[in-house]
């Protein structure tokens, strides 16, 4: 948010922010369809769920997707952290990455979720104050104030629906459904779906889910969250425009590379408060930054650790030690997070790419999993065991890796690329939106094809719900 939103939106527009449209729609659900799965399950892990529901071999599925995709935002999230302490500091990006990657490891680790929840409120508040005093500081440089950072960005499309073209211009999105381009509602309905796999299964959102007193404290919880994500959102791709018609007014070579892209865009804002801010407010700034970032990678962490641990390790491989022994797997687990976090922040640093909130989505959308689908055919329908499901997880890992391969086939040589024929005119965004549904369709079409085993699916679906569990 603090470093990759205001990039997208001072190089781009707002066309992303179609994306977070969904995200109250998928608040709901979470308040009201999913969330009381957990709290009568009382688990610690989401993928306890699909163990009930489909079976052993299914669970596994769902960790192990999970674990991919915590681990590549983990990367994103420490590539942007490291860039902007390497533009403050003139410090090696390397180093950076190092030096940030060690240091969040080292205090989830050793804390834990208590660590992960107090430091996230701390880190909430300085991270607001951080963003408002940014803003603050344009609307006083800027000769017009804060009237001119509307009309700059009415008069360049930049508080608009448009998509940055490759000769540098802006073209307005269209509110159409296609699968070939970049519509704003077809970017809505991929947040909408990214959101609902958000509150159907993502570990980061279930260990909330089960730590809160109970059903009325974790509804509340979601609700603030909605309020305050979407009102932080907004925030700053509004920053991301002031910056734009900041530097529209006061021209600079830095800021106008990080526009065509010689430079990275995540460097804006780094360098907007390097240059332009009071020291002692770039301080308080900088603190923020390092807040909103430690709040995502902390939680991660621990994400991952619990998952590989209740999940793989103690599921599969080393059963019935006590729980000294897998708290000790747990911490080993998120130190090895860690050196994949940092590692996979060196490939972005080394990589191309329009901005990280476009790849971000770009990445989410192939590695999905399908997840979503998986978790929707479970809770709505009484149809599908661990047969119908693993055809349908076989169905959507190979439609994911058949996206993934013709989006960057160009690398390979000729007779290794995916014919012209055979190439389906899907743009990549849309690789997860589809895969939800080829993982619901294919599990719901084999469970009606395959004789029916009996099973008792009390409390797993909606229509077998026993409403006096709730807690």
């Amino acid at each position: 948010s603090f470093l990759g939103i205001p990039a997208d939106s001072y190089k781009t527009s707002w066309i992303r922010f179609a994306f977070s449209i969904g995200f109250p729609l998928a608040v709901f659900a979470g308040a009201y369809l999913f969330l009381p799965f957990y709290r009568r399950g009382k688990v610690t892990s989401a993928f306890e769920y699909l163990e009930a529901r489909f079976g052993p071999s299914t669970r596994l599925y769902g960790a192990l997707a999970f674990l991919i995709s915590q681990v590549t935002r983990l990367a994103m999230v420490l590539y942007l952290l490291a860039l902007m302490f390497a533009t403050v500091t003139g410090l090696d990006p390397t180093i950076c990455i190092l030096l940030c990657g060690v240091f969040v490891a080292f205090y989830t680790v050793a804390g834990g979720i208590e660590a992960v929840v107090w430091t996230d409120v701390v880190q909430t508040i300085v991270l607001a104050i951080g963003a408002v005093l940014c803003l603050v500081e344009v609307v006083q440089f800027l000769p017009g104030g804060f009237g001119e950072i509307i009309s700059v960005g009415l008069a360049h499309d930049k508080l608009a629906f448009t998509e940055l073209m490759p000769d540098g211009s802006l073209r307005q999105a269209s509110w159409t459904f296609s699968l070939s381009e970049k519509t704003a509602l077809m970017i809505f309905f991929v947040g909408l779906t990214h959101f609902m796999a958000e509150y159907a299964c993502n570990q980061n959102v279930v260990q909330r889910y089960c730590a809160s007193a109970n059903m009325h404290e974790a509804r509340k919880a979601l609700f603030v969250s909605c309020i305050a994500s979407l009102a932080m959102w907004i925030f700053f791709y509004f920053l991301g425009t002031a910056f734009y018609a900041y530097y529209q007014a006061f021209p600079d070579a830095a800021a106008e590379a990080m526009l065509s892209g010689a430079r990275k865009a995540e460097e804006i804002l780094p360098y907007f408060i390097s240059q332009k801010l009071p020291v002692g407010v770039t301080g308080i700034v900088l603190a923020a930054i390092f807040a909103a970032a430690m709040s995502s990678l902390d939680s991660s962490i621990n994400a991952i650790a619990t998952v590989s641990v209740v999940d793989v390790y103690r599921r599969h491989l080393v059963k019935n030690r006590d729980d000294k022994h897998y708290l000790s797997v747990a911490r080993w687990i998120g130190i090895a997070a860690s050196v994949m976090m940092i590692g996979g922040a060196w490939v972005f640093l080394v990589s191309e790419s329009k901005t990280i909130a476009e790849t971000g989505l770009i990445i989410s959308s192939i590695i999905a999993g399908g997840l979503l689908g998986l978790y929707l055919l479970g809770f709505l329908t009484r149809i599908g065991d661990a047969r119908s499901v693993g055809i349908a997880i076989g169905s959507t890992v190979l439609w994911s890796a058949y996206m993934t391969f013709i989006q960057y086939d160009s690398v390979l040589p000729a007779w290794l690329r995916v014919p012209e024929a055979m190439r389906l005119p899907i743009d990549v965004y849309y690789t997860g939106v589809i895969g939800h549904i080829v993982m619901f369709i294919a599990g719901y079409a084999m469970g009606l094809l395959l004789p029916r085993r009996p099973r008792d699916l009390t409390n797993l679906t909606v229509w077998t719900q026993d409403r006096t569990t709730l807690v």
